[in-house]
């Protein structure tokens, strides 16, 4: 056990790859630097209160009910806007003819170890092994409940596609048996054709590492996707905190059919690297997004906050904001070309922090009031700096 935690773990980048990291305006000779000064607090008060505070309601104490899925369901030729949330971060696009897999997770924990770590809260909806033709699979960081070992094992076995990454992340990749020719990566603003699509990694505020001893903080690079079609466009957040790039790339590269937004796993201590529900509706408005799917929770605990609250918080925020949102039941496909309009509740109705009690704001911006705050909480909105 402790063998497979160690290959786990990755590798870090070495050689060309490395010459390739070192050549990036965003390293500065030992590791990658974020968008805005990080401030979060200390590793002794974060971990106190993640083991041993925080809502009562951090796991579900029911089973979930989601939809299960296979093979036959999913069409040979992939949709124009079709969007399969299979939990947390991992989703399956068909965008314009192509089918791409985002941050496939589907191993039983977020966590190099077997045996402990965020244990998900329901089975994959979809089998692996009933998993339809896919033409890439892009990966947005490094962390384990965005990166998972086993399954891109796995997927290097039964499928060819490609893997997009950002730097440094083949080489965790490579180390696992992926082939050098199967992965691509790129730098923020950089892309890659695939078919009639463009694949442009997009700046984010967050961290990377896999090491339990932090060896490798930041050593690879995090990033968003923006995912453009000749037809439709699509816009995948990965993780990150507020900052004023989502007005750059939405001016650059949206508007955007759909966003994929991260809105769970939050907290005031670590606000430099989650955006928070609220702040997530703002990025939706920041990238011109039409449709909002709030991602990144509901699988794992992570964090302090009740397990459906980042849902509950988004709806309320997305209200206040006119912003229409999509609230899928894990392993459900939305046809966003025929224009829906919000889905069936599908989670239970527990106790639940508003913002107005628990507000999250990232740090570095000028305080600002902004209807996506909800509650009438203020809202850091605009940078005083980028």
């Amino acid at each position: 056990m402790l063998a497979d935690s160690w290959v786990a773990t990755g590798q870090r980048a070495s050689g060309a790859r490395l010459e390739r990291v070192r050549a990036s305006p965003r390293f500065d000779g030992t590791q990658f630097l974020d968008v805005l000064p990080r401030q979060q607090a200390s590793m002794l008060r974060s971990s106190r209160e993640y083991f041993f505070g925080g809502s009562a309601y951090r796991t579900p104490r029911d089973p979930i009910s989601v939809q299960p899925r296979t093979l036959s369901e999913f069409p040979s030729v992939p949709g124009a806007l079709t969007l399969t949330w299979l939990g947390h971060s991992t989703l399956l696009v068909e965008l314009d003819g192509h089918r791409l897999l985002l941050d496939p997770v589907w191993g039983d924990r977020a966590s190099p170890f077997t045996w402990a770590g965020p244990k998900r809260f329901y089975p994959p909806p979809l089998p692996l092994d009933q998993l339809p033709p896919i033409d890439a699979v892009l990966i947005s960081h490094d962390h384990y409940d965005h990166l998972d070992w086993p399954t891109i094992v796995a997927l290097g076995r039964q499928t060819d596609a490609p893997f997009i990454v950002p730097l440094g992340v083949g080489a965790h990749l490579e180390y696992w048996g992926i082939a050098a020719s199967r992965i691509v990566e790129l730098d923020w603003w950089q892309e890659h054709a695939l078919g009639g699509l463009r694949l442009v990694a997009t700046p984010a505020r967050h961290f990377s590492g896999r090491s339990v001893t932090f060896a490798d903080r930041d050593a690879t690079l995090w990033a968003g996707w923006a995912l453009l079609g000749p037809e439709h466009r699509v816009y995948y957040s990965g993780d990150t905190a507020m900052f004023p790039g989502f007005d750059e790339i939405g001016a650059r590269l949206g508007p955007f059919d759909a966003t994929l937004i991260e809105s769970g796993a939050y907290s005031a201590l670590w606000a430099d690297v989650h955006l928070g529900p609220e702040q997530a509706v703002q990025a939706h408005q920041m990238v011109r997004g039409r449709v909002m799917i709030p991602v990144h929770w509901g699988l794992f605990d992570l964090a302090l906050h009740g397990w459906t609250e980042p849902i509950e918080r988004v709806l309320a925020a997305a209200r206040e904001a006119s912003v229409n949102v999509i609230t899928p039941r894990p392993g459900s496909s939305v046809d966003l070309a025929a224009n829906p309009s919000g889905t069936p509740r599908w989670w239970p109705d527990v106790p639940w922090t508003p913002a107005a009690r628990a507000p999250v704001v990232s740090s570095g911006l000028v305080a600002t009031k902004t209807a996506a705050a909800g509650s009438g909480a203020s809202l850091l909105a605009l940078p005083d700096r980028f």
